[in-house]
């Protein structure tokens, strides 16, 4: 990555966390575009350069993550591992390590961010934006080296929205009050059984 790239991500990171301080401080709704610029020291065009949306100002946090899933599977396929197992350990993967993207992490600053993502129905809905250009790429990788047909398509739903929910679940077990290492186990077992179902239920992609 050259220079001008890393300083292009590092301004979308500083703009983008500057952006969700005020939105944890003052609440989503009552932070405007023009005090946002204004912390960040930069101009509104700017900003919307980086930004087309307020919205995305806050999922710019996962970012790294909307293409998640097609890495993991094209990477998988050059060592001849089928999509589900190695999306089934990556998902393992994150748990232990308490991935927030798993919904396993009990760090107050990553429930205050939960809150304020699930919490602000104009994120939420922007949010499925993101998780429908993850089942696109998720799709494509399904179908390398060709284009993805209506199966990769329905198969990269059905593997995208079970690490969701799956998410979910222990986003909610641990907003209600349980610790991420008490969750960890049944998160694990909730894990194996979704996506042994997955298997059973798409074997075209359970084999290498």
């Amino acid at each position: 990555m050259g220079l001008r790239e890393r300083k292009r991500l590092r301004m979308y990171r500083s703009v983008s966390e500057t952006a969700i301080a005020l939105f944890l401080e003052r609440g989503f709704e009552k932070v405007s575009v023009a005090e946002i610029a204004a912390a960040a020291d930069i101009s509104k065009p700017t900003l919307f350069r980086y930004f087309p949306a307020k919205e995305d100002l806050v999922l710019h946090r996962f970012a790294d993550h909307e293409d998640e899933a097609a890495r993991v599977v094209t990477a998988a396929r050059a060592d001849g591992t089928a999509p589900l197992a190695a999306l089934h350990r990556d998902f393992l993967d994150g748990l232990a390590r308490h991935d927030p993207v798993t919904g396993l992490n009990d760090d107050p600053g990553v429930l205050a961010f939960h809150d304020l993502l699930y919490g602000t129905p104009s994120l939420v809905a922007r949010l499925y934006t993101y998780l429908e250009r993850s089942e696109e790429r998720l799709a494509g990788a399904l179908a390398a080296p060709g284009p993805p047909g209506l199966p990769d398509r329905t198969a990269a739903a059905q593997m995208v929205a079970v690490r969701r929910v799956l998410a979910q679940e222990n986003r909610r077990r641990v907003a209600s009050g349980e610790r991420a290492d008490a969750v960890h186990p049944d998160a694990v077992t909730h894990a194996d059984r979704a996506f042994a179902e997955l298997r059973d239920g798409l074997p075209r992609y359970a084999g290498a």
